[in-house]
């Protein structure tokens, strides 16, 4: 399946299962994933050593009573290698699972696709993002998957039914901890 043929996902539809890797497991599935909470968050990002996606999963991490409260959790899908993300951190070093699709596979799937160009995957809103992130001290780590790739989140419950789906536009146009806690509840 092409990017520009894949359908996206829409609100009221079902996530296909799919089997995926993390840093520290492997063959896991989707829908044993998700019986885990009543409602699970996927959000896409780009890759392990992206600034900006280094500055979301720190955010995620830091304010994840948000998620818990909620009663919800957070999967973060990465074009990531799980053996890369391995050496750079321990299996509790965050509180929510990465899953690890350095194929790019699941964006595929799901339809979320690439921006144009560098210059269309930023808005004001990621350049603020981005400042914020190096003023935090983040840098730059290994380049991987698709550099223009854009970002997505889904929420699903056990089933797998979507009860939100939001494909981004820039590179920062992602949900923040406190929107995703609400679409958990």
């Amino acid at each position: 399946m092409s990017v520009e043929t894949a359908a996206r996902l829409c609100e009221g539809g079902v996530m296909p299962d799919f089997t995926f890797d993390t840093p520290f497991a492997a063959g896991l599935s989707l829908s044993e994933a998700v019986q885990k909470t009543p409602k699970t968050a996927l959000l896409f990002l780009r890759y392990y050593g992206c600034t900006l996606c280094q500055y979301e999963m720190h955010l995620l991490a830091e304010n994840y009573d948000q998620i818990t409260a909620a009663g919800g959790q957070v999967l973060v899908v990465l074009q990531s290698d799980p053996a890369g993300i391995a050496e750079q951190i321990g299996p509790d070093s965050l509180p929510f699972t990465i899953i690890c699709d350095p194929q790019a596979a699941l964006y595929e799937k799901f339809g979320i696709q690439p921006a144009a160009s560098m210059a269309k995957m930023a808005d004001a809103g990621t350049m603020l993002k981005i400042a914020k992130a190096t003023a935090a001290g983040y840098k730059h780590g290994a380049y991987e998957g698709n550099e223009l790739q854009l970002p997505a989140a889904f929420v699903v419950d056990k089933e797998r039914r979507i009860s939100y789906a939001h494909y981004g536009k820039s590179a920062g146009d992602t949900p923040d901890v406190r929107s995703l806690a609400e679409l958990l509840k």
